[in-house]
């Protein structure tokens, strides 16, 4: 499925409505060229979930731990990672729990050690400012939540 987002903050709700369509965990990977918007749409899943602060993407830590009342939401951006195997110094397995929300920017940079994403979402810039993101599911529970994004 895609949708084509023509403002910064419509990429923002749409990052919103994740937090209800996958009922506030899951596994999302996030693709796209630098400055597709993918850090933005994680700073709509964070304000949907009550964070006020800065939302900048983790590129020098690799990830940035958001812990929330009710949730945890880890966001992490590979983009500098060379090796996959980098991720088993993060400790990385200890992020993927049942209860966590996991953001993943440069996703393909640690294929191999991450698990199966629930969701995948392409973003590609259109002129100026829109966006068209392409989801798709990578599990029963990415099904469900796909189902239920508007269209």
């Amino acid at each position: 499925m895609s949708w084509l987002l023509n403002t910064e903050k419509a990429t923002e709700q749409f990052g919103a409505r994740l937090v209800d369509v996958l009922e506030g965990s899951g596994i999302v990977f996030l693709k796209g060229d630098l400055g597709a918007g993918k850090t933005t749409l994680c700073r709509g899943v964070l304000r949907a979930l009550g964070y006020t602060g800065a939302v900048k993407s983790p590129t020098f830590t690799l990830v940035e731990p958001y812990e929330l009342p009710g949730y945890a939401v880890y966001h992490f951006d590979l983009y500098r990672l060379s090796d996959p195997d980098e991720l088993n110094y993060l400790g990385v397995d200890e992020y993927f729990t049942s209860q966590a929300l996991c953001l993943i920017e440069w996703s393909e940079k640690g294929l191999g050690l991450l698990p199966k994403p629930d969701l995948e979402i392409e973003m590609r810039v259109i002129g100026d400012s829109s966006r068209r993101l392409f989801v798709q599911s990578g599990s029963d529970k990415g099904e469900r939540a796909l189902a239920r994004l508007p269209t």
